[in-house]
This record gives C-alpha cells, structure tokens and sequence, in this order.
C-alpha cells in the first residue's frame, strides 16, 4: 500500500490514513452500524474503500510493525474466513 508522504517525512512509516484505519479496528465497537457510521464520518471513506485499504494493510509490513497485536490478529480472522470457504 503506497500513501504520499510529506517531505521530511520517514516513507518506511505508514502514513496518517493507515494509521488511522489501525486505530479503528483496535476499538470495540456497541453494535452494527456504529463502526460503518466511524469509518464515513471519521475517514471520510465508505465501508468498501475502508475493507480494501484494510486488507492491503494486513499484508504491509510497515503496518506489522506499527501494531503487531491488531495486525496479526486480523490476519488470523482473515485466513479463518479464508478456511472456510
């Protein structure tokens, strides 16, 4: 996943948007809906958008680094739905 970064700035880091869709996924949320109501209104993305960039940051490096405890377990839900089907 490729974020343009500001000059002076590390490009091995992810970026602000990266960081923050981490941050997401690190909350619990009270029940349907409020997650997709975070994403739109927080991000300024729809849900679709947010999954894609979510998933393209499961597979970055960078992002393993940043938070290992949400990345890895994110992997594992990934490759479970994955088993299943």
């Amino acid at each position: 996943m490729t974020e343009e970064h500001a000059p002076g700035t590390d490009p091995s880091e992810l970026g602000e948007r990266e960081r923050a869709v981490l941050a997401v996924e690190r909350r619990s949320w009270p029940g349907p809906g409020a997650k997709e109501r975070a994403v739109r209104e927080g991000l300024g993305l729809s849900p679709t958008r947010y999954y894609q960039l979510l998933n393209a940051l499961l597979d970055d490096p960078r992002a393993l680094a940043h938070d290992p405890v949400t990345v890895n377990r994110l992997r594992r839900v990934r490759e479970e739905r994955e088993r299943r089907r």
